[in-house]
Order: C-alpha cells, then structure tokens, then sequence
C-alpha cells in the first residue's frame, strides 16, 4: 500500500502533476472534498482508481459553502485519518491547501454564481452554498487540469443531486475538458445515506433520521402521496422537515411523482441538517 502524495500549495500540486504526466499517465480522476471522509466518501475514491491512472482527492474546508450561521468552525478536519483512508483506497495524491492558499487576501472577487437553479431547495435554505461549491470546483479544474490528450474526470456523490447538476451545467456553460462522473449513493446497512454529518448524530437521532430513507422509498414505490411522505417525516420525533418535492432531474422543476422523477429531501435531526434523494 502505497502512501499517497501530499500536496499543500497551487505549485507543489501542479509540478507533482506534470511530473506524472511526463511519465505518461494518460487519465486522471479528480474527486473533490472537505475532507472527514466516510465510507461513501472512500468508496467514489475507489470508483476514481478503477477508472484512472492516476486520481487526485482534495481535502479543502471550504469556507465560501458555508452560511454565517453554519457549521464552518466546528467541520470535522482529520487529515491524517483522511490520508490513511484514500492510501487504503489506492489514490496517489492528496491536494489539501489552506484557505490562503486557495483564497490569497481573503475572499475572491471574481467567483462563479449559480443562477436560478442554485437559488431553489438547498440555495434557498442555505443562499450562497452553490456559488462557494462551484467557485472552488472551478478553480480545482483549473489547477489540476492536466492538458491535453490526457483524460480528465472529475467524480461527484449522488447524494448531492443539485450540486451534481450544477457541476454538470459549469462544465457545460463554461467548456471546462472534464467528465463529470456521478457515484451512486452509499447507505449505511439501516439505510441512512452516509454523511460527514452523520457523525453530529446521536444514537437516537441517527434512528430518527432512518424516517428519510424509509419515507423516500414508499413514495418511490407508489405508496404514499407527496402530501403522505411529507405528513411522516413530520411526525417523527427530533426531525424537522425542510422540504420533500419530485422534480425533474435533469431542469430541478418541480413536478407530481412519476416514473423518472427524483425525490429530494432535507430534514433537521436534532441539530443536524442532512439530505437524500432517490429515483422514482
């Protein structure tokens, strides 16, 4: 087991990247986190590693994703357990830059925004989230864009289903050469789908959360109305429902429970805000 290379600056990332290029890597992966990964996290890395030469996983706490009243200080950072997962995972270099070394003097002034389809669902509970995501993506793109004749992947969970379609539409709008590659969602053996924020849970809570995933699957199966799943989720002790819609996956309209449609939801479970999605 090979221990991955760790890079902390712009330039140390790019020369270890033209480095292996040289060599003649022909693929690279890219999978882009906050770091405090889990199962699922280590399971898109091991996706990457199937599909490339040589895959690249960041370790950034972005501060741009978060709100004032959020989570920013408290984020859960354990780079070196991160590192010794993504070894375990067969990833060859981790990218874990300090927010001045991604943001010199402070916030950027040029940054990407996410437009209409940012501003609803999780944009509207957490305004400006999508615009931190995709600023940060950008710049990933463009640091560890390894030129041409070498195939560049980026992978996303799908548990994130609106910033997975964002990622897609900036790709698109902005003619970045990367394939975006979407990873289904990983689940706990109860079937929550496994969050850095899962570990805020409590016992309980993390019982109460199951409500999510056992709620989507019933209104995927024809079960329950929208009304019906969103009147259970409510009445589950310790959760606090945000919001459940069938929308289109590839616009985000939303639209009644059909074949083809995506469930999004958002609750709060105690403290904690977590979401999950499923296909009907």
């Amino acid at each position: 087991m090979t221990q991955p290379v760790v890079c902390t600056s712009v330039a140390e990332m790019r020369e270890v990247l033209e480095t292996r290029v040289a060599q003649g890597v022909t693929s690279v992966g890219l999978f882009p986190t906050m770091g405090a990964l889990h199962d699922g996290h280590l399971r898109i890395a091991q996706t990457a590693r199937e599909e490339n030469q040589l895959v690249v996983v960041s370790v950034f706490v972005n501060l741009l994703q978060f709100g004032p009243n959020e989570d920013f200080d408290s984020y859960p950072r354990q780079l070196e357990q991160d590192v010794a997962g993504l070894s375990a995972s067969g990833v060859d270099i981790v990218f874990a830059p300090s927010t001045e070394e991604m943001y010199p003097g402070g916030v950027p002034v040029v940054s990407v925004t996410s437009g209409q389809a940012g501003s609803v669902l999780e944009g509207a509970t957490r305004p400006g989230h999508f615009d931190g995501a995709l600023t940060v993506v950008n710049k990933l793109f463009t640091i560890i864009q390894p030129g041409p004749g070498v195939e560049f992947r980026a992978y996303f969970g799908e548990k994130d289903a609106q910033q997975l379609l964002l990622m897609q539409r900036m790709v698109r709008d902005f003619n970045h050469r990367v394939q975006i590659r979407p990873v289904p969602i990983v689940r706990s053996e109860q079937g929550l789908a496994l969050s850095s924020r899962n570990q805020y849970l409590t016992t309980d809570d993390a019982a109460h959360a199951l409500v999510l995933n056992h709620t989507l699957r019933s209104l995927a199966a024809g079960e329950l109305t929208l009304d019906q799943a969103r009147g259970r989720i409510d009445a589950e002790p310790s959760v606090k429902l945000d919001y459940l819609v069938t929308v289109d996956p590839d616009t985000l309209a939303e639209i009644q429970p059909r074949a083809g449609a995506l469930a999004l939801a958002a609750a709060w479970v105690g403290p904690t805000r977590l979401i999950d999605n499923m296909k009907i």
